[in-house]
């Protein structure tokens, strides 16, 4: 029933993740280090993962049948910290549609032009923010239009009250560390690919409006690096994204091609305030000079 064999990847992390998340809240206690530390780490790091396949179910539903789908949104949702309808009106019909111009929610310059530490953790907040307003209003008019689907994702809702009750419930403490933190990895590491991925680049371009994270962060990440063939194709599932990404590579900016995310976050956030040549410099900025 899956739409491509190539998701029992996206299974295994789901599943390791939850029981990542199961046994460490329910049996901390009884973990000694390293062990509980090193657990703890792994599902952290698979929280960053989570993020990515709420993103790729969002455009391309795992399931062929619409059951199973609505399982997955409710399991997603309780992995990820937040329902994931919220991805409809913010990033399906917004994002993909203005692409970092006027009026995208998830505009990477909003409030600052500049590519820095603080403008990167700020943003996440900034942009979170923003995107409730477009979400309540979506839901309003969803359940004017559309009750069955307006009921569907209020199982959603349902879902993440309950994990989250249950878990303060039986151990506020390990409800904190174990399903609050991981859920805000989830949450805000995907806002900061996006700021990534967008930033400085030429939201007018055909193919510069986007910036690529090549080589193995796609191995483990479902290929979310490739983000100029994901939005000239926002409907090519991730497994398809290398070798459209081969197709069009040599038409893209090749500043906007990285070789390494964590290259790139040294270079930009932490070596770039010393030494400007290692700065992205604003594409946006420069076509609006020359114009």
């Amino acid at each position: 029933m899956l739409r491509y064999k190539s998701d029992i990847k996206t299974l295994i992390y789901l599943v390791v993740t939850t029981a990542l998340m199961i046994s460490l809240f329910l049996f901390h206690d009884q973990l000694e280090n390293p062990w509980r530390g090193v657990l703890y780490a792994a599902e952290l790091i698979m929280a960053i993962t989570v993020g990515v396949i709420v993103h790729n179910h969002r455009h391309v539903p795992t399931w062929k049948n619409k059951g199973m789908n609505v399982f997955m949104d409710c399991w997603l949702t309780m992995l990820y910290g937040y329902p994931v309808f919220g991805w409809i009106p913010t990033h399906i019909q917004n994002h993909h549609t203005y692409t970092n111009k006027e009026p995208d929610y998830t505009k990477t310059y909003a409030f600052s032009e500049k590519n820095n530490l603080w403008t990167i953790i700020y943003y996440p907040m900034y942009s979170g923010g923003i995107q409730q307003k477009a979400i309540w209003a979506y839901m309003k008019e969803l359940r004017k239009k559309d009750s069955k689907k307006y009921m569907q994702h209020l199982l959603q809702v349902l879902s993440i009250l309950a994990v989250l009750v249950t878990a303060f419930i039986i151990d506020w403490q390990a409800a904190l560390w174990y399903v609050i933190l991981p859920h805000q990895i989830s949450l805000n590491s995907v806002l900061v690919f996006n700021y990534i991925q967008h930033i400085h680049a030429d939201e007018e371009s055909e193919f510069n409006h986007s910036r690529n994270i090549e080589g193995f962060l796609n191995v483990f990440l479902f290929n979310n690096g490739l983000h100029t063939a994901h939005h000239i194709k926002p409907y090519l599932h991730w497994s398809k994204l290398p070798e459209f990404h081969a197709e069009i590579r040599d038409k893209i900016d090749p500043a906007l091609n990285e070789k390494s995310l964590i290259w790139y976050l040294i270079r930009q956030y932490v070596l770039s305030p010393f030494y400007s040549k290692w700065s992205t410099k604003s594409m946006r900025v420069v076509r609006e000079k020359v114009s």
